[in-house]
């Protein structure tokens, strides 16, 4: 299960955030996903260990990585998948947030996986239901987006090792980024040597100092032999005013380009959480570059997943792997 902050019980049923996992409780949940890999080489790509599980993707923002990943991630551990409509759900009619997932669990649903624009909502959900039902956090307004900060995290660990030895620079719109603060957390909870974040002072939170983290206002500082760097989106649905004063200027700025990548370490990798834009943080030939695992993450995201959903449900990784 899922270690819990003090006072926060409920959490252990949840996976909520990275902010109360230990380095030694992600480090299992990554060795889970890695026995996962395997199963996606496959040719029939399912294992049991949730067979008569109903899991509800229930998405109130659109998504395609994430929420095509936690169904595969679903299907391969045997679960039944339903993915609910927001746009034509009743929560278009008025109902409420809570009334809605009530009504789906009183169809026997055993875990929601929740992404939701206001940030605490999966929080919300996961105080309101009842003991044997779980809550994964898909994402919730600016405050948290626990799985992709561990796929992103797995990912490092298959090309790069020891985090202890590691420099990894996070760069872009920090302020805005629930990835980032669940990349920060994770980093700094597995004992990273140092943990960079980088972007015009706009977008950088005002007190970034509080996260155990060096703030870099400089592309070229920032990058200077960094093993790990963490391309960010430009999220201008959640700004309030221009805080670019373009998007030619961002890029000129802040931008990834092959000259940039040559400041980092020789053998840096290049990583995004996406949606990428292409020309705006990030040019074409590093994303599709020899030192881009993009397209890694994205398959990574998979296992990890069903790591996380196979630990909610009590599932061990060895039953996994003997299927």
């Amino acid at each position: 299960m899922m270690s819990a902050q003090p006072g926060s019980a409920h959490r252990a049923r949840h996976f909520l955030t990275t902010e109360d996992l230990s380095g030694d409780a992600i480090g299992e949940i990554l060795d889970t996903a890695e026995s996962f890999i395997s199963v996606g080489e496959r040719e029939i790509k399912k294992v049991p260990l949730l067979r008569g599980k109903t899991i509800v993707n229930l998405f109130f923002e659109a998504s395609t990585r994430t929420r095509t990943t936690f169904e595969i991630a679903g299907k391969r551990l045997s679960a039944d998948i339903i993915n609910i409509n927001t746009s034509v759900s009743a929560t278009q009619k008025g109902e409420s947030l809570l009334d809605t997932v009530r009504n789906l669990e009183a169809m026997h649903t055993d875990l929601f996986v929740i992404r939701h624009p206001l940030s605490g909502a999966a929080d919300l959900i996961a105080r309101s239901v009842p003991h044997h039902v779980h809550v994964v956090n898909a994402g919730d307004g600016r405050h948290a987006h626990p799985t992709q900060g561990l796929l992103d995290m797995f990912t490092i660990r298959r090309y790069k090792g020891d985090f202890r030895r590691l420099t990894v620079a996070i760069v872009g719109d920090v302020l805005h980024s629930r990835v980032a603060r669940s990349q920060i957390h994770a980093l700094t909870a597995l004992g990273t040597k140092e943990v960079r974040v980088v972007g015009p002072r706009s977008l950088l939170p005002a007190a970034v100092g509080t996260l155990g983290v060096r703030a870099h206002t400089d592309m070229a500082t920032g990058l200077s032999g960094a093993d790990v760097i963490i391309m960010l989106r430009l999220q201008f649905e959640r700004m309030s005013g221009a805080l670019i004063p373009s998007a030619r200027e961002y890029f000129d700025l802040y931008g990834l380009t092959r000259e940039r990548l040559a400041l980092a370490d020789k053998d840096a990798i290049v990583m995004h959480p996406g949606p990428m834009n292409r020309g705006l943080e990030i040019a074409s030939d590093v994303a599709d570059g020899p030192q881009s695992v993009i397209l890694p993450q994205v398959t990574n995201g998979i296992a990890v997943r069903m790591a996380i959903l196979a630990r909610l449900a009590g599932a061990s990784a060895g039953e996994g792997r003997a299927s």
